[in-house]
């Protein structure tokens, strides 16, 4: 790490006592309105692991109060910056920017201190360990300015307008949800349903419609795209909940881009029609440009059921003249959402089928509409509760059984059908399940057996034979599981086999000692990792500030290193790489930092993978 401070005074802050476990260099000072060149060296501190990526940083420490508006920039004409600001001691990244500046390469950070104290930023590369020279500096944006008094936009006269640097700026503690604007007023009546449309070449637009509470703006709805518009640009229906006055802001979907736009208010299209639906109904309905519209602009029909917390149920759609979209909400007026959608989970291309669990007892809605603004038509819409899974059937180790998929089996909330099956096992046993059919490309899930079923491991394609799967999984207890077998795709049936094979404990790991080249087989036999690749363990006795080089090289898979210590869960990486020493060959320069011993984990990059390879373990300078 190098860097020079250029500063009219300069006075010491005190380093932080302590900035969590991924912080691994003590942090420099950085105060307001320093100028500092820097630069990411190879000395620098650096992550380098499957998990958390890889890039080299520098860190600084930041002294803030409350209230302060940061704006921290980062420029290199070397690598593409990236800044990072966390509590001192603390992990959790609360703000972060790659391209704020909007110049490619550099990186603006903007941040609104919620609470005094201690703060650490991370100058980083964005990716790669390739660094360079760097700018860093940081200023106090002061007091934000009040929101200026909305200009009057009235019925169907657009108004065109530019977004600049120097506009009001909304602001939050998560940077990603501030933003530049331009803000409209309107007054509208209750119920009365307004138009809100917004376009531009400049950027991706969005509206936001709200009201002022208390000197602060209360958003009521937004719109980014419009659902099937084929466009950028937003389009907004919005039903006034009140008689009073609104504000429309015209804003960028990226906060801080600028350029020209033109917004508009008209009024609204007519509401939906609404009809309630009940359990067991199958009702014929038609989709016309005389309907009302949604939200969103499009021609659609509304259902209304009441339902409770924990029903699984069933909303299909069917045309033969266009291809359909369900969407299912819940809550009424300001407190509606939607918590699911379909366009072609009843396979056949067109027709739609969404299966949820309802969350809470209440008022649902069911939007049925076409998948684009150009659906019309004669359409059948069918509300069904879903019946309960059947109970799994026991699945022996040993053994392989032969099954098949049809519409009569259960289906999951992605409309899939399934079999399931229970299998029993002792914690840290490692199992296998293949599943190979040549009418569908298979899927499987492994899961707990209590409540409602949630995958904890899963796999498409583990054989590698393009529609096969190989589930490899450590059983995390003692106990029953239940292995969903089915399609990865909805509309998918047939016939298919499925094995189960119990590979027994995770083998013990053997020993290395520096200088020595270990030549090893990667296979099924083999202890499997977190994400199911299989690994060679060697454990090895090094002291702090010994430097190593190791390097894993295998003409028949990718393969990765990965140096730490713990098991399972509990596994702790120091070191790793996966392309180091070329394309498919892994090298890592170990500086050992503590003494003990250590776990060398000579695995495969993707999981499945097998295959020889050679390990090489030798001192560095």
């Amino acid at each position: 790490m190098r860097r020079s401070i250029i500063i009219a005074t300069v006075s010491a802050i005190a380093l932080l006592a302590s900035a969590g476990s991924a912080l691994a260099q003590d942090p420099t000072p950085l105060r307001l309105d320093q100028d500092v060149s820097g630069a990411l060296t190879d000395d620098d501190a650096r992550i380098d692991d499957m998990d958390s990526g890889r890039y080299v940083y520098d860190l600084y420490s930041i002294d803030a109060q409350a209230g302060q508006r940061l704006e921290i920039t980062m420029r290199s004409d070397d690598f593409d910056s990236y800044l990072e600001l966390m509590r001192a001691g603390s992990d959790e990244v609360l703000a972060s920017d790659d391209d704020g500046l909007g110049e490619g390469l550099h990186s603006r950070l903007r941040y609104t201190v919620a609470e005094s104290g201690a703060y650490v930023l991370r100058a980083r590369t964005l990716g790669g360990l390739e660094g360079g020279d760097y700018a860093l500096k940081m200023i106090d944006r002061g007091p934000a300015p009040p929101a200026p008094r909305p200009t009057a936009i009235r019925l169907g006269v657009p108004v065109d307008g530019d977004i600049a640097g120097d506009d009001p700026e909304h602001e939050s503690a998560d940077q990603y949800s501030s933003y530049l604007y331009d803000a409209y007023s309107f007054q509208a009546r209750e119920g009365e349903r307004i138009a809100v449309s917004m376009q531009s070449e400049a950027f991706d637009p969005i509206v936001r419609v709200g009201r002022m509470v208390d000197g602060a703006f209360e958003e009521l709805a937004y719109n980014d795209d419009r659902p099937g518009g084929g466009d950028l640009n937003s389009y907004l229906v919005f039903t006034a909940p009140a008689d009073g006055e609104y504000i429309v802001r015209a804003a960028p979907l990226g906060g801080s881009q600028t350029g020209t736009y033109t917004v508009g208010i008209a009024e609204g299209p007519p509401q939906m029609s609404t009809q309630s639906i009940d359990f067991g109904d199958t009702v014929e309905g038609a989709l016309s440009d005389d309907d009302g519209q949604n939200a969103g602009g499009l021609i659609a029909d509304s259902y209304t059921f009441r339902g409770r917390a924990g029903q699984r149920v069933v909303v299909t759609m069917s045309s033969d003249d266009f291809d359909t979209w369900l969407d299912l909400y819940t809550g009424e007026g300001d407190s509606r959402y939607i918590v699911d959608s379909d366009d072609d989970g009843a396979g056949q291309g067109t027709n739609s089928r969404l299966t949820h669990t309802l969350a809470e007892d209440g008022l649902y809605i069911i939007e049925a509409r076409g998948f684009s603004d150009a659906g019309r038509g004669n359409y059948e819409i069918s509300l069904t509760e879903a019946a309960p899974d059947p109970d799994p059937i026991p699945l022996a180790y040993g053994s392989t059984i032969e099954g098949e998929i049809s519409d009569s089996d259960p289906r999951d909330d992605d409309n899939r059908g399934f079999d399931a099956f229970r299998i029993s096992g002792r914690e840290g046993n490692r199992i296998q399940v293949i599943m190979r059919s040549g009418d569908f490309d298979t899927f499987l899930q492994i899961g707990g057996s209590e409540g409602d079923f949630y995958a904890l491991a899963s796999d498409d394609d583990g054989l590698g034979e393009g529609t096969d799967s190989r589930l490899n999984y450590i059983l995390p207890s003692t106990g029953d599981f239940i292995l969903r077998a089915g399609p990865l795709f909805t509309d998918a049936d047939g016939l298919y086999s499925l094995e189960l094979i119990d590979r027994g404990p995770q083998p013990t790991p053997g020993s290395i000692i520096v200088g020595a080249t270990a030549r090893g087989t990667l296979s099924e036999d083999d202890a499997i990792a977190e994400d199911g690749s299989f690994y060679d363990a060697y454990r090895i006795s090094v002291k702090a500030g010994d430097k190593l080089r190791l390097t894993m090289v295998s003409n028949e898979f990718d393969t990765y290193l990965d140096i730490g210590r713990g098991e399972g869960t509990d596994w702790i990486s120091v070191a790793s790489d996966d392309d180091g020493l070329s394309d498919t060959h892994a090298k890592v320069d170990w500086s050992v930092e503590e003494d003990g011993d250590y776990i060398i984990r000579a695995r495969s990059f993707a999981p499945g993978q097998s295959g020889a390879y050679a390990l090489t373990i030798e001192p560095r300078e």
